[in-house]
């Protein structure tokens, strides 16, 4: 399958994210002066804008790859909640799926940005989970929906959509239907995630997770690590993103490191979206290990050259894969 292919195989799937949504605020403008009130710099607004964040920037990077993309959800039912929901509704993605309650609020982080430099981040958020009654009708959605998807992407932010018995639930029905589940996990629910089929950590988590020191520029003690996460969580494969130390994947009884893309790095941030959602879709597919971890490399790579947190560029993604030759 060539890249074109792949591609276009991307283009008939249905890829259900469930978790964490999240609205991302950006204040763009310039600093000329320090505030008379505090040593502070003064910031002169040119602009604002919101977008999809946490698993909202997962729903963007598949839209991008060409799949359709849909999300489980639960927010606050408030200004912000309104705000997300029209962010959905205006880049075409259902909100069929999105719980508004009445016991919570939006997740919305704010960034004020001066000349391409990030000076502040505001949070406004709670980590408490859903209730019991939203976690029930959360599932009843996924039972109607899941049959319909192709692969299922848990995009756990640690903001309380996700818990130990959804997980196991929704885990156990994608099983019995023959639907592979990928996991971007965080460190509440780390080891709830068991006998699923790829679960993407990054180092820190990964240590954080098992609570367990090893080195990753040594092979054995890497490799070691990531079959004791295999073992523990009875997973199928597992992917390790390590930043300018690449990636390292253990699925389908292969074992590659590949190294990072050297890249100018202007953000960091929503990287690991990207990398969940090309690694989904091209599980989805049937790809082999190497090329779904090396695909999702470089599609991770390619959005720590934007500022603020984007979705990949699919024309972009093609072409630097030809360039590189990362599907062979």
């Amino acid at each position: 399958m060539d890249i074109h292919e792949l591609f276009a195989a991307f283009g008939h799937l249905k890829v259900l994210v469930i978790g964490d949504v999240m609205l991302d605020s950006y204040v763009w403008g310039k600093v000329e002066r320090v505030s008379p009130e505090a040593p502070v710099p003064v910031l002169n607004v040119l602009k604002r804008e919101y977008r999809l964040g946490g698993a909202g920037n997962v729903l963007l990077n598949v839209q991008s790859l060409g799949a359709e993309a849909i999300i489980c959800t639960v927010i606050g039912d408030d200004r912000e909640g309104e705000l997300l929901e029209n962010e959905l509704i205006v880049r075409g993605l259902s909100c069929a799926g999105v719980i508004k309650s009445k016991t919570r609020i939006t997740t919305i982080k704010e960034r004020i940005i001066a000349s391409s430099q990030q000076i502040v981040r505001v949070d406004t958020e709670t980590d408490q989970l859903i209730t019991e009654k939203e976690s029930s009708d959360l599932l009843h959605i996924i039972e109607k929906l899941l049959p319909k998807c192709d692969v299922v992407i848990f995009e756990d932010y640690d903001k309380g959509v996700l818990d130990e018995d959804l997980i196991r639930q929704v885990t156990d029905l994608a099983l019995k239907a023959g639907i592979p589940t990928v996991v971007d996990p965080k460190k509440r629910n780390f080891l709830s995630y068991k006998k699923t089929t790829l679960f993407k950590p990054n180092l820190k988590e990964l240590k954080e997770g098992l609570k367990a020191e090893f080195n990753p520029d040594n092979v054995e003690s890497l490799e070691n690590i990531v079959q004791l996460l295999k073992d523990t969580l009875q997973v199928d494969g597992a992917m390790i993103t390590m930043s300018e130390r690449g990636v390292y994947i253990d699925y389908d009884n292969e074992k590659h490191h590949l190294p990072a893309h050297v890249r100018h790095i202007a953000d960091v941030s929503g990287a690991g979206d990207t990398v969940i959602s090309i690694a989904a879709c091209c599980l989805a597919i049937g790809l082999p290990s190497r090329q779904i971890a090396a695909l999702s490399n470089l599609g991770g790579g390619l959005v720590c050259e934007k500022v603020g947190v984007v979705p990949i560029e699919k024309e972009r993604l093609i072409a630097e894969a030809l360039r590189l030759s990362v599907i062979q």
